[in-house]
């Protein structure tokens, strides 16, 4: 093998490994990412129905025809509240029977990919299947650029200076929430915009921190956009979108 595949390794039977592929391009992987997408017995994602799944659009340049996958769809996502009943019985069902054909392939002796969006960690649906699998198989977790260092760095803007806090906030919590969270840090992250957007906004706003503000939507992907947030005028934003405020500390 060359130096690269020694780096990158080789994936191990009845493991599952969660891989953070990174905020949207496929030159964002790490080795240990990429060698596993390309190891793994089984490639498995999560998608919303009818979509190919984002983590798996990130990956296709690496996948060979004929790639044994596990595509597990989503019953909802962001068409009811989250913090409504139906959604937690839904997701929390699906979570249990992904998590169970998960473990069928494990006891198999398959060594199992699940991919991840960005970090694995961080706001990531494969936490959920960590929890469920961790006391009976060996998993391996792939750190992954997040998908918030991506867009900073595609809006070209320094997150944090000097002694700079920064606060990483759901555009689903609520108005006062955010208001109240923004008002207490140097620079922040939102996550989760999506149909928070005006919200968002009207938040931002509040605090004083507008003309900071940059709206960015699917960082690093090829139809990224980039805005200041004063200029979002549209009722809701996209799913893949997020806002950034830069700090403002001591600057040497």
């Amino acid at each position: 093998m060359t130096s690269l595949e020694n780096l990158a390794g080789t994936a191990q039977g009845g493991t599952l490994y969660g891989i953070g592929v990174g905020p949207g391009d496929v030159r964002y992987l790490t080795l240990r990412a990429a060698g596993l997408v390309r190891a793994v017995d089984v490639v498995a994602f999560f998608a919303k129905r009818g979509l190919e799944g984002n983590a798996r659009r990130i990956v296709a340049p690496l996948l060979a025809a004929g790639r044994v996958e596990l595509r597990c769809e989503y019953p909802v996502t962001d068409e009811v509240p989250a913090e409504h009943p139906d959604y937690q019985e839904k997701i929390a069902r699906f979570y249990r029977d992904t998590a169970a054909a998960l473990a069928v392939l494990l006891r198999d002796g398959k060594s199992v990919g699940l991919l991840a969006e960005g970090d694995p960690f961080f706001y990531g649906s494969f936490m959920h299947m960590w929890r469920r699998l961790s006391g009976e198989f060996p998993i391996e977790v792939v750190p992954g650029v997040t998908g918030m260092s991506g867009c900073w760095t595609r809006a070209n803007l320094p997150i944090t200076w000097g002694n700079d806090t920064l606060a990483v906030l759901p555009g689903t919590l609520g108005e006062t929430q955010l208001v109240d969270r923004l008002r207490g840090t140097d620079a922040a992250v939102i996550m989760k915009v999506g149909r928070h957007l005006r919200k968002v906004r009207r938040a931002v706003e509040a605090a004083g921190l507008l003309q900071r503000a940059v709206y960015v939507e699917r960082g690093t992907m090829r139809d990224e956009r980039i805005v200041p947030l004063a200029q979002c005028g549209e009722p809701q934003g996209a799913y893949f979108a997020m806002v950034l405020i830069p700090g403002e500390g001591r600057r040497l």
